[in-house]
């Protein structure tokens, strides 16, 4: 109803803003060209007043015929008069309002059952102030969607929207990793059942006890168990001044430890000195052989390209040179380094 009437208020304010336009209202426009048609005392008097000929108020006259027509076939179609219709929707609208206000007064009579259940879902990841305003969204959309002829009770109604909107909200925003709604109620289960199972302990239950207390299989407990742990933040702050963070304690162990570092320092110092013991050929060899410096070990014959000789003349001085390093007065500098 109200898109007819939207419908039909268009072509009406296009007729309004065509005879503002123009100067006239469609009957005083259709009376001037009557008379402009005449030949009366009139007729003169007419065209030094008005600012348009005859054969434009004509067009004018055409124009907003054509858009009244418009507004003919719209109500012929809806079989609706346009005053009437104004009549239905303004106490269409006037009936909106007053349900706008009922609903408002259903949410403010309701607002401690928003409170009382919101309190069952304390410390879940959510601070109080915001349970409250996710359950009140959710008795929103109770009172839109209640039925009173169906025989429930409102509160009984409520209850189910607003625990479903809080429920949803810890699912959502509560957790860093998202948990699905279903697994959250499974969660406050286990949960409770947990709390209820150390006091008649006086332990933490294991398990299978939690299992047997719920008649949920094991398996389901420790992935309930398991989706129920939270993640903790590594920026989170340690001590009672809050100067250093969890992951200031926290192993890297992409990086070598500061006794490796050590270790490897004197490690390489000691080859230094014992490489220093050869000949500078002999050194050069052993250290393009065993790539000791870039990395980058060299086969036999590219060392022979380097010094300009045969492979088996670097094999030689390899040989050599391998035999010098494994004398005790030598070998015994670099024992101690055999596990790094």
């Amino acid at each position: 109803i109200k898109g007819i009437l939207k419908r039909l208020e268009k072509q009406k304010k296009q007729i309004e803003e065509f005879e503002k336009f123009v100067g006239m209202n469609h009957d005083q426009i259709k009376e001037a060209i009557k008379v402009l048609n005449g030949r009366s005392k009139e007729k003169q008097k007419l065209k030094k007043k008005l600012k348009w000929n005859k054969e434009n108020l004509e067009d004018f006259s055409d124009k907003i015929k054509s858009l009244e027509r418009a507004c003919g076939r719209i109500e012929k179609k809806e079989n609706v008069d346009y005053e009437k219709l104004k009549k239905i929707v303004a106490d269409i609208r006037l009936g909106e309002r007053e349900s706008e206000r009922a609903k408002q007064e259903m949410i403010e009579a309701n607002v401690r059952l928003v409170i009382s259940i919101a309190k069952r879902y304390t410390n879940r990841g959510l601070e109080f102030l915001d349970l409250i305003q996710e359950g009140n969204s959710g008795l929103m959309r109770a009172v839109d969607k209640f039925d009173y002829r169906k025989g429930y009770k409102f509160s009984t109604y409520a209850t189910w929207w607003i625990r479903q909107a809080i429920t949803r909200a810890i699912a959502d925003q509560a957790r860093t990793i998202r948990v699905p709604v279903h697994m959250i109620e499974a969660i406050n289960k286990v949960s409770r059942t947990q709390r209820k199972l150390i006091q008649e302990f006086g332990r933490e239950p294991t398990p299978e006890e939690v299992a047997r207390r719920l008649d949920y299989p094991v398996g389901k407990v420790k992935s309930v168990m398991k989706a129920s742990m939270e993640p903790i933040s590594l920026d989170r702050p340690i001590g009672e001044d809050d100067d250093s963070n969890l992951s200031d304690f926290i192993e890297d162990t992409t990086v070598s430890s500061p006794d490796q570092t050590a270790a490897h320092s004197m490690l390489k110092d000691q080859v230094q000195k014992v490489l220093a013991t050869l000949t500078k050929r002999e050194e050069k060899v052993v250290r393009l052989r065993f790539g000791l410096g870039d990395g980058t070990p060299r086969t036999l014959e590219e060392v022979g390209t380097i010094f300009n000789v045969t492979r088996e003349r670097v094999r030689q001085i390899e040989a050599k040179a391998l035999r010098k390093l494994m004398h005790p007065s030598r070998s015994r500098k670099l024992k101690g380094y055999i596990d790094i």
